[in-house]
């Protein structure tokens, strides 16, 4: 009597689905793993998965950073899976090749870098506020965070960043880093890429932090995620970048998974200001320059001064009032002028009213413009776009005035006025004045 030969069960492929409220828009990654087109997107930046097409093969799954796509099977394949089960199979599959070894590159890159940007010795304050999140990173990374100091007689600043959290500071400090050119920066920041291999590296997302930024994740083969509002860390050591899409109508959330240093640029005055101990101590490391002087083609004969003496800093203001459309026309940001003054602050704009003419752009506020922390800001007439409120929504106290109850700005506004800003405004203006004059008669 012959016995009877089970043939193995194959495995059922499933399908692949989307969990509800899961998905953070990381940038279609899904979809461009998908090698049948089986996934389209939709206007939030969320993929729709067509059961029809969809093979099994279990890429977008793998791919998602929220683990937002996860495979499904009929009651028939799901019998199939746990008959499978019951006779012995491998609980975890082995790590395949190309993963081990793309695991072994990521393992050797460890460290917060922040890099510290300088002109004539004086650092950007926008260096200190990424300090602050770069040392909260850190220690969910459990590294060290380090400061990158280039320049000539720079060293104060190694000893500064110890004062706002750093524990190492990496000094290049030569004469032919005097004056910043993109060529020997870059050269200089390479060579302790290479040397030290740290596993992020936050930039302002200024001129010259955008500048240098940009050329260092093209030499080095990384990625780079501008203007981000907001930085965490995952459960795989990934940093998470959310910045503004789509022209500011979703937050995306970017991730850089498979290459090292990732690489992000932060605008000034959005993260909050690191806490300053002085007399804080770390470790110095200084190394050679790596660059010549008469390798550098660019020379810098002179430095001409672009700053107007009655230029207005609003991304420095601790009091700000903003004007957007509803203010009908230019002759009526005075009466918003006049409030400022009698607060100590300065007039800001949407950029509605930028583009309207109303305003010069230095005053505009918002993505496309500058990125505010005030201590007040009172937004008189603004509807409160998104891309408005990215750059606004982070002040200590938010006042909007506007005649539409259901404007987006009152969403975020810690408190809101409901009526005609030509009336309340000057009212505003009239208390303030009969507050100080009643203060100074005592």
């Amino acid at each position: 009597m012959t016995e009877e030969i089970k043939k193995p069960l194959k495995k059922p492929r499933g399908k692949a689905c989307v969990l509800e409220g899961k998905c953070i828009a990381c940038g279609a990654r899904c979809q461009s793993s998908c090698p049948v087109d089986a996934i389209e997107m939709n206007e939030a930046g969320e993929p729709v998965i067509n059961p029809d097409k969809c093979i099994g093969c279990v890429k977008c799954v793998k791919v998602c950073p929220a683990q937002a796509i996860e495979m499904f099977f009929t009651p028939e394949e799901q019998k199939i899976l746990d008959e499978i089960l019951k006779q012995g199979a491998p609980a975890v599959e082995e790590m395949d090749e190309e993963a081990a070894s793309l695991a072994k590159k990521l393992a050797a890159y460890r460290g917060v870098w922040v890099f510290i940007e300088q002109t004539e010795g004086e650092a950007a304050k926008v260096s200190w506020e990424l300090l602050g999140k770069g040392k909260e990173l850190a220690a969910a990374l459990g590294v060290e965070l380090s400061a990158v100091v280039i320049g000539e007689n720079v060293e104060h600043l190694c000893r500064e960043a110890f004062a706002y959290g750093a524990v190492k500071a990496y000094l290049m400090d030569a004469p032919v880093f005097h004056y910043y050119r993109t060529e020997s920066y870059l050269r200089g920041i390479n060579h302790l890429i290479d040397k030290y291999k740290p596993e992020i590296i936050l930039m302002g997302a200024t001129g010259l932090g955008r500048d240098l930024a940009g050329a260092v994740a093209t030499v080095v083969g990384t990625g780079l995620t501008a203007d981000c509002t907001g930085l965490a860390i995952d459960d795989k050591r990934n940093l998470m970048q959310t910045r503004p899409a789509f022209g500011g109508n979703i937050m995306a959330t970017i991730m850089c998974d498979k290459f090292r240093p990732q690489m992000a640029t932060v605008r000034p005055h959005v993260m909050p200001m690191a806490e300053h101990k002085p007399g804080a101590t770390g470790e110095i490391i200084r190394e050679t320059c790596p660059v010549r002087e008469e390798d550098i083609l660019v020379k810098v004969l002179e430095i001409i001064s672009d700053k107007k003496k009655d230029q207005v800093d609003v991304a420095g203001a601790d009091f700000i009032v903003s004007g957007g459309r509803g203010m009908m026309g230019k002759e009526n940001f005075a009466m918003l002028q006049e409030l400022a003054n009698e607060l100590g602050g300065v007039v800001g704009a949407s950029r509605s009213a930028v583009d309207a003419g109303w305003m010069p752009q230095e005053r505009q506020v918002g993505q496309t413009g500058k990125t505010v922390r005030p201590k007040i800001y009172i937004a008189c007439g603004i509807s409160g776009a998104i891309q408005h409120l990215v750059g606004m929504q982070d002040s200590d106290v938010i006042i909007a005035i506007n005649r539409d109850k259901e404007a987006p700005i009152f969403e975020v506004a810690t408190y809101g006025i409901v009526g005609d800003l030509f009336q309340i405004v000057p009212a505003f203006t009239n208390l303030l004045r009969e507050m100080k004059a009643a203060k100074g008669s005592k």
